[in-house]
């Protein structure tokens, strides 16, 4: 047995892991502990192009309750993936020394491209047998949307800087947000999406699969949950009707509204909104009538690129 933690550092928020990875080939992980920190790391990264010395102290503390947990359970491999605000930022180094002496290894810092196909490889993994493949992989972050398309492994992918941070801070500026802004944030959205597609041959897809915190808690919504219950949203599937009228319900919404919602983490509340736009463009664009919520996603994929390497069997 192989205990592993895996440490999925985003724009919003910031994911721990601690699991064991299976011994036979085909067998799921066997989850410890899945925790969710909202530290908002990228906070106005998209105008400044740094990271604000606030938004990495919220981070570390998360990390050090993090390493915590990871020693208490006694994980023996750890990786962290750093994925859009420290790409960008300026002062990411200053970031990197700071994880490092919190839970003692650097972060990766993953290309769009590696954060796609690791978004890939923790979704399509127990996918049910009903859904077809090809599939069109999409997990709509706080700073950007990453886009995949294969069966098994990756054909081919691509990340933009669309997300749900990203475009609230650029466009939804109002409480709630204007008509003119959501018509300006959609826009911005519409032209990456439709790139995004084009590039990763979207069309030959046959399953949509939604992930992170904007589908899942559109999910809930959908769903209308009393409180936000990740059995009942993994592998939901939900219509376009239903994901847009979500969309334009919590678009009309005060943010003490949403706030006000059973299923609501306080820490996506003013977010949300843009992050469901993002899922009913990129539903538009791509004609699909329906998608595959999956609780998971990178962080699963995180996990399992820790699984070892069999040794070459040895010659007589």
């Amino acid at each position: 047995m192989t205990r592993v933690a895996a440490i999925d550092c985003g724009t919003n928020s910031i994911r721990l892991l601690v699991a064991d990875l299976p011994k036979q080939e085909g067998a799921p992980l066997t989850d410890l502990v899945r925790r969710m920190e909202v530290v908002r790391l990228g906070q106005g990264v998209d105008r400044t192009g740094r990271l604000a010395g606030e938004a990495i102290e919220r981070t570390r503390v998360a990390l050090a309750d993090y390493a915590t947990v990871i020693r208490d359970l006694g994980a023996t491999r750890v990786r962290m993936v750093a994925t859009s605000a420290s790409r960008d930022a300026e002062n990411a180094d200053e970031f990197r020394d700071i994880v490092v002496a919190t839970i003692g290894v650097p972060p990766d810092v993953a290309t769009g491209e590696e954060e796609a196909g690791l978004s890939f490889s923790g979704a399509v993994r127990g996918l049910p047998a009903t859904a077809a493949a090809p599939f069109l992989v999409v997990d709509i972050g706080g700073g950007s949307t990453e886009f995949v398309v294969g069966e098994r492994t990756v054909d081919r992918a691509v990340s933009i800087d669309v997300g749900c941070v990203r475009m609230t801070e650029r466009h939804l500026h109002g409480d709630p947000p204007g008509a003119a802004e959501v018509a300006a944030a959609e826009a911005d959205i519409a032209a990456a999406v439709t790139g995004a597609l084009d590039v990763v041959g979207a069309a030959r897809a046959r399953t949509l699969v939604g992930l992170a915190g904007s589908v899942t808690t559109v999910a809930a919504l959908v769903l209308n949950l009393s409180h936000y219950q990740p059995e009942r949203i993994h592998h939901a599937r939900l219509s376009y009707d239903d994901v847009a009228k979500v969309c334009a319900d919590l678009l009309a919404m005060t943010r003490g509204q949403r706030l006000a919602l059973p299923a609501m983490h306080p820490g996506r509340a003013d977010v949300i909104g843009a992050g469901a736009l993002v899922l009913r463009v990129l539903m538009e664009r791509a004609g699909a009538d329906a998608v595959i919520a999956s609780e998971h996603d990178i962080l699963d994929g995180i996990a399992w690129s820790l699984l070892p390497t069999p040794s070459p069997s040895s010659s007589t």
